[in-house]
């Protein structure tokens, strides 16, 4: 078992916001059309750039329905982390100082909150697979269980995308592309804000993630599984 700093001082009872997180997901009908969904677009920062030992210190959020962003939905809050912080690398990673955490709340009494303000909306994140491994691998460790939103990848939808314009260009295939968040963004024209900063990157998504679904749904993707089922095919190019 890999060790992670919370084994030591946590308990796992059950949380309510758990159990009521649970009920939302026990059904998805995923054949409505993909704009009748709610979502919340997320992004984490952690303490440095270890897969093993890293701790969450930031979450950004805002909620976009409709395929529109509510600004006024938003949700960000430093996280004191448990271990000793490392000034010098979260800093330079991501400009987060020690007077920004070091009187702020810590994982377990955020998290709760993180969750309530998500509700039953999907969630949305580029490279989601990495904020979803620490969030749950903290919450299991923390609550005994892990969230149930079913998530979406913006790295993925953009790849679904080149997938599609190459089968109307088959000649013009650029192997080259950079699927960074700001490269991306600044490819296809979007607003442009300051990077490694957990509420700007989600707004970052956010607005990556609108433009991809309706470039998509020209495409004839429409419903949420064709969202979810148009990654089976990208094995073969990515």
């Amino acid at each position: 078992m890999r060790y992670w700093p919370f084994a030591k001082w946590t308990s796992k009872a059950r949380h309510p916001v758990f159990r009521k997180n649970h009920d939302f997901f026990k059904e998805l009908d995923q054949d409505q059309p993909i704009e009748s969904y709610d979502y919340v677009v997320f992004d984490t920062e952690l303490t440095g750039l270890s897969n093993n030992q890293d701790e969450i210190i930031s979450i950004g959020a805002v909620h976009v329905k409709d395929l529109k962003i509510h600004a006024g939905e938003v949700f960000h809050s430093y996280i004191r982390p448990h271990t000793k912080f490392d000034a010098t690398e979260s800093t330079f990673i991501h400009r987060i100082t020690p007077q920004q955490i070091i009187d702020a709340p810590k994982l377990k009494q955020i998290m709760p909150q993180f969750i309530e303000f998500c509700g039953p909306s999907l969630l949305v994140g580029h490279y989601v697979g990495l904020d979803m491994k620490f969030f749950n691998r903290a919450a299991q460790i923390l609550f005994g269980s892990i969230i149930k939103n079913p998530c979406i990848d913006t790295m993925y939808l953009a790849q679904a995308y080149t997938e599609k314009c190459w089968t109307q260009y088959h000649d013009q295939y650029n192997l080259q592309i950079s699927y960074n968040l700001g490269d991306l963004s600044e490819a296809y024209g979007l607003p442009i804000f300051k990077q490694h900063d957990a509420l700007n990157d989600a707004i970052q998504t956010a607005y990556l993630f609108i433009f991809l679904i309706k470039q998509l749904q020209k495409q004839g993707l429409v419903s949420l599984r064709d969202i979810f089922q148009a990654r089976s095919s990208l094995n073969k190019l990515f």
